[in-house]
């Protein structure tokens, strides 16, 4: 399957090999926002636990050794692991469906029989109704007869049928740093003045595209740089 591509306008300052901000569309905003919206499960394992700074790579992997005995019956270290992000927009394309996977064991719950009103996620729990009738003559009961959960269909809340977060009607201004705001003539005047941009001529337009692998790269940046941009597209890693 051929690799999916965001395309990407930088404008780069030569004389210091910095992106000053990158024109964006819908696409590439789409894909930076949902990375708020990733599990950190779900961050280690697409970076590697190898990639990851600080401590979280040895959780993740004191998680992946720990025996199932230490784990509670009602818990799957899957849940931690391979967590499933929200699912409540379209997957970016720089971004493999594997990070909207489920769980490959899905969470139980239990329903009473008794009284078909008490449910729980645990099969040992007590029915609270049956309990009560209890006092009455009628026999106390165990949630414990396994019931499947049917999550709800995605809905697509856009009336465009566009999907993601922002619209697709405006370009979008990216800068080094990642922050986003709509792209206009001013602002774009007002970044080379607060750059201290004398000479046009030094300024230069590269149009990149964007791949998984560079989408990966471009989120273990975000987590290390405030240079994500030119780290990850000029390998100046220094800005």
């Amino acid at each position: 399957m051929a690799d999916r591509k965001v395309g990407l306008k930088l404008l780069i300052d030569t004389s210091s090999q910095k992106v000053l901000f990158a024109e964006a569309g819908k696409e590439f905003v789409d894909f930076l926002f949902y990375l708020l919206a990733l599990p950190v499960g779900t961050v280690i394992r697409l970076l590697t636990k190898k990639c990851m700074v600080g401590c979280l790579g040895n959780l993740y992997e004191s998680i992946e050794n720990l025996s199932q005995t230490y784990i509670q019956p009602n818990q799957d270290k899957n849940s931690l692991l391979k967590p499933k992000a929200p699912a409540l927009i379209q997957v970016p394309l720089l971004l493999t469906n594997e990070a909207q996977q489920a769980p490959t064991s899905s969470k139980k719950f239990y329903i009473c029989t008794g009284c078909n009103r008490s449910i729980s996620d645990d099969p040992s729990a007590i029915c609270p109704t049956c309990l009560h009738y209890s006092n009455y003559g009628h026999s106390s009961r165990n949630i414990n007869i396994e019931v499947k959960y049917i999550a709800p269909p995605a809905v697509n809340t856009s009336s465009s049928n566009e999907g993601g977060f922002v619209k697709g009607v405006v370009t979008y201004m990216v800068m080094d740093d990642l922050v986003v705001k709509p792209m206009s003539t001013i602002s774009s005047i007002t970044l080379l003045n607060k750059f201290s941009v004398k000479d046009v001529g030094v300024l230069e337009e590269k149009v990149v595209d964007l791949t998984m692998a560079e989408g990966l790269k471009l989120l273990n940046a975000s987590l290390q740089s405030k240079a994500v941009l030119t780290t990850v597209f000029l390998g100046n890693t220094g800005a």
